[in-house]
């Protein structure tokens, strides 16, 4: 993989300015460049890491029952028009054999780690999945995801308001029955 590269972020940002027709001299855009380089740091960073890595904190407490954690906030950028989209996920699983678990707050690290870079929303919601099954050996997952796209509501179509929900399920919980009472929770 590249390693980020700020100078030529700056750089590309610069010519992306001049190239609308923009005086990257005048005084509100001279440092933008380099705020844009600062900005998309932070905001790709998901590119540089495994985020499935953040379920390796696991605790083996012989839990056999749904672990639901719900409105995860996560902001990302659309790969077709880099426009954000933004909104909530939602995971629930159901420990493995063995009854392991792991952190609350890994869910929300897994899920801003893969937000955290060109993305769309459906690849999105399996990635989170599927590391749920790679890393943490779970009988069965569920993963939703709502997400506004600005890339719907500022541009193109103009609907602002309207929301996307993708759905993917793992394992066990692909069965009807489990996957209702998974949603249930979810739902609250």
């Amino acid at each position: 993989m590249r390693t980020y590269d700020a100078a030529g972020v700056a750089k590309a940002a610069r010519d992306f300015l001049e190239a609308v027709g923009e005086d990257t001299n005048r005084e509100g855009l001279r440092e933008t460049p380099d705020r844009i380089a600062r900005a998309y740091t932070e905001i790709f960073s998901g590119l540089g890491e495994d985020p499935g890595a953040a379920l390796d904190t696991q605790f083996d407490i012989g839990y056999r029952d749904l672990v639901t954690v719900r409105d995860i906030t996560f902001y990302s950028m659309c790969e077709h028009h880099l426009l954000p989209f933004y909104g909530r996920a939602h995971v629930a699983y159901l420990p493995g054999a063995e009854g392991r678990v792991t952190g609350l707050s890994k869910m929300a690290r897994l899920v801003e780690g893969f937000a955290r870079r060109p993305q769309v929303q459906e690849r999105l919601t399996t990635q989170v999945a599927d590391a749920l099954v790679e890393h943490l050996h779970v009988a069965g997952c569920l993963v939703v995801i709502e997400a506004e796209h600005m890339c719907m509501t500022m541009r193109g179509i103009k609907k602002p308001g309207s929301s996307t929900v993708a759905a993917v399920a793992r394992g066990v919980l692909t069965d009807p029955v489990r996957r209702a009472e998974a949603m249930a929770l979810i739902r609250g």
